[in-house]
């Protein structure tokens, strides 16, 4: 196990027949649901602290600890204030628990749906902290390769958490060729389904990411995920006039392809302190 996270066996599990009893929190009321996993919100018994508990089914996996763990592993070496903090895992015959932080202001989709786009102060902000987060986790040697609105979180005080390792990957300068994520926010490469470098597929979805804070929308669209796909490939799309000329070029240098153009993540850091975003 990695410093600061644990990971062990619930014993009331491991007896034939008998349920998972998680013994230091108690199962509140979901809060998320997808295919092989959904998300309670939970109380640390002892600390009266709430907690995000993901619960993964490994019924329908193949070779079944390496997969439901991955996410685990991702996020267990991972400490930076824009980072859901990953507390424990607790290992039963059935199911994986993993005990996270809870986030409670939402996340960036549902906030864009809510009050519309950012300014671009404030988009300026949350971009920081979302550059930020990838940039370490690209020092620690995990790709996300799911970055979209709806895995970033925000806090009470607007403050961003990124969120949802489950299709990250280790990364130590091989090309990766495992084609994911989502589409509209996905790097050409990907959609090719050819071997790709880690770090510039997250350059790019970060750059999607900026496009849809400031403007409210996505910058490829298509009617179906063909023309979509075909739009991305294309590599061009519309900048609004009402954006700065310097978050114009940001948004260019984050989503180009052309060699030499790319923007790299300690530069774009540097660039956000230094431009009037």
């Amino acid at each position: 196990a990695q410093e600061g996270v644990i990971m062990s066996r619930d014993p009331a599990a491991t007896s034939k027949g008998r349920k998972p009893h998680l013994v230091r929190y108690e199962l509140l009321q979901t809060i998320g649901e997808g295919n092989h996993a959904k998300v309670k919100l939970g109380q640390h018994l002892p600390t009266g602290t709430q907690v995000a508990i993901k619960i993964i089914r490994k019924q329908g996996f193949n070779n079944q600890q390496r997969p439901v763990l991955k996410e685990a592993h991702c996020m267990a070496g991972l400490r930076h204030p824009n980072i859901v903090q990953l507390f424990e895992v607790i290992n039963t015959k059935v199911s994986l628990f993993i005990i996270m932080e809870h986030v409670t202001g939402g996340d960036m989709q549902d906030y864009i749906l809510t009050h519309g786009c950012m300014t671009e102060g404030e988009a300026r902000r949350s971009f920081r902290q979302l550059v930020s987060a990838v940039h370490y986790c690209h020092e620690k040697g995990i790709i996300h390769r799911d970055l979209k609105p709806q895995n970033v979180l925000f806090d009470t005080e607007m403050n961003v958490k990124l969120t949802d390792f489950g299709i990250s990957t280790p990364f130590n300068g091989n090309k990766l060729s495992t084609c994911c994520g989502s589409p509209a926010y996905a790097a050409p490469e990907l959609l090719r389904e050819e071997e790709y470098d880690g770090p510039p597929v997250d350059i790019w979805s970060l750059g999607v990411l900026l496009y849809k804070m400031v403007t409210g929308t996505i910058p490829f669209k298509g009617k179906d995920l063909i023309e979509l796909v075909s739009q991305i490939l294309k590599g061009t799309y519309t900048l609004p006039l009402y954006l700065t000329a310097e978050l114009h070029t940001l948004l260019r240098r984050a989503t180009t392809r052309l060699r030499g153009s790319q923007a790299r993540l300690p530069k774009l850091k540097c660039e956000l302190d230094q431009a009037d975003v």
